[in-house]
């Protein structure tokens, strides 16, 4: 089976790749349409600005293809940017429209006694234990860098949160989609046992 990284100019693409292989999964780093479209599974990474992604992704015509790989029953995971991609709009430097492919809204950290960005480790707290993507794990610490966080309209679509002054959206899930805020190759053991959890589940669809 293969892992299509989706190559859209911004993201930690090397060291999610390098992840997929310390795993033993074979993954692929690429742009190729017809390749995201026949992987067995699609990784969408993301470092930088919401609008910025949302244009190389639309200039690239990719952001069909993503939201084509996810209406396909294709297992689709955004890690970091790639999650908040997922979602309908930010407000990050101005209001973007994003994939839609999950209804919620991705506003500043407001207010508070911390610091913006939230960057470090944070203990993850599942609010839907019985997810696969939890399978075999125990809540464990993650690593966290952002400045915006999601809102997600459908509670039942929120996986996990954690505690920075307030409950904030770590994993959501939908059906064959999921994102991660943190980032689970930076995260030690607990990131790249997700992350495992998320290949597996990819693997398992592809021999379904």
């Amino acid at each position: 089976m293969t892992i299509a990284i989706v190559d859209y100019g911004m993201g930690n693409l090397h060291s999610v790749s390098k992840a997929c292989e310390r795993l033993g999964f074979d993954a692929v780093v690429t742009g190729d349409p017809s390749v995201i479209l026949n992987a067995s599974g699609v990784l969408l990474p993301g470092v930088g600005a919401f609008g910025d992604a949302m244009d190389h992704l639309h200039e690239s015509g990719l952001d069909v293809v993503v939201r084509e790989a996810a209406a396909s029953g294709k297992p689709l995971l955004g890690i970091c940017l790639g999650m908040q991609l997922l979602f309908d709009t930010s407000e990050e430097h101005g209001d973007h429209q994003g994939l839609g492919i999950l209804p919620g809204r991705v506003v500043r950290f407001e207010g508070g006694s911390y610091k913006v960005p939230h960057m470090g480790w944070n203990k993850l707290e599942y609010t839907n234990a019985s997810s696969p993507i939890f399978e075999g794990l125990e809540e464990g610490h993650v690593y966290f860098v952002h400045s915006y966080h999601v809102l997600p309209a459908r509670k039942e679509d929120l996986l996990a949160v954690t505690d920075y002054g307030q409950p904030v959206t770590a994993i959501v899930g939908r059906g064959n989609v999921y994102g991660m805020q943190f980032h689970p190759e930076k995260s030690g053991e607990m990131g790249m046992s997700l992350l495992r959890n998320f290949m597996e589940l990819a693997e398992g669809a592809k021999r379904a």
